[in-house]
């Protein structure tokens, strides 16, 4: 596919809100009030998405991690619920849900670290997405006193595993909202081999505090990601959904002058775009928006 045709594909894969549907709505009305963070898996018979529910800060934060079944992809039914204290975490952010070659189910567990800005991701392991059992939990990302990690995204293929995840520098606690993308590889999902940074803001950009990859598409050597940028402190939570592409998956270059998504209320926030290919070369795409009341709710589109 050349240059022009990958552009035009990846473009297509956009959200376009007006065209969207309600998957899960937020746990209340205002700002803080979030559904959304998802990963989603096409299984033998249903789709599976994980997502990340969220209260403001004094009310819960990241309080829970939902498992959810559907059989189109829109209307799902919960299947398991993980609460934050099962991780003894402040806060859990975006899972990533992730079904390996051999038929294993992996939910890889973004979670604060309490009395800190530090994050560390912990995996669970099932036979089906109902079985998560917390009592039997791994630490994978511990991350370190310099930085934290989270928002993993994990993809196997042929026993080779590959993850970006978003890193955060913690040295002083008024820049950790700052962040980069770190590519790593593994040959069992567990213990992770860092290649350095995929991903960073620009200079002057309009992603220049920080950039988040939420989704990579292979299509023979090409690469595209699609990830989450913001320009300032101001913009943390309300990112915008930008393209970046490559050959080489430690090594992404962004497109455009501008977030290539956005939402058009608010701050604007249009993240954690997530596409989920499909049999018959289709796609579905999840997505957080914000809604003109301030609120994050998690959307879908099939294209």
């Amino acid at each position: 596919m050349n240059s022009r045709k990958w552009a035009g594909w990846a473009t297509s894969l956009l959200p376009r809100p007006e065209e969207s549907e309600v998957v899960v709505a937020p746990p209340g009305d205002g700002p803080g009030y979030w559904a959304g963070g998802p990963s989603a898996v096409l299984g033998e018979d249903a789709i599976y998405l994980a997502y990340r529910m969220r209260r403001p800060v004094g009310a819960g934060r990241g309080y829970a991690v939902r498992v959810a079944r559907s059989a189109d992809g829109v209307r799902f039914d919960t299947i398991l619920t993980i609460a934050r204290e099962q991780f003894a975490a402040d806060s859990l952010e975006r899972p990533a849900l992730v079904r390996g070659g051999d038929g294993t189910w992996r939910l890889y567990l973004s979670c604060a670290t309490p009395g800190s800005k530090h994050w560390r991701v912990e995996l669970l392991q099932a036979a089906h997405p109902a079985g998560f059992d917390p009592r039997e939990r791994t630490v994978v990302l511990p991350g370190d006193t310099k930085t934290g990690v989270k928002d993993p995204v994990i993809r196997e293929s042929g026993g080779r595993w590959e993850l970006w995840a978003s890193c955060h520098p913690l040295a002083d606690p008024g820049a950790a909202d700052q962040m980069v993308t770190q590519y790593a590889t593994s040959a069992d999902g567990l213990d992770w081999t860092w290649h350095g940074t995929a991903l960073a803001g620009r200079p002057g950009a309009w992603d220049c505090r920080g950039t988040r990859v939420t989704s990579v598409c292979h299509r023979g050597d090409a690469i595209t990601a699609f990830y989450d940028g913001r320009a300032s402190a101001a913009e943390n939570f309300e990112e915008r959904t930008g393209i970046a592409s490559g050959t080489d998956p430690a090594a992404l270059s962004a497109s455009g002058t501008g977030p290539a998504a956005q939402s058009r209320h608010g701050g604007r926030g249009l993240r954690y775009l997530d596409v989920l290919p499909l049999p018959g070369g289709r796609h579905r795409i999840y997505y957080e928006l914000t809604r003109a009341d301030g609120a994050h709710e998690l959307r879908t589109e099939l294209r």
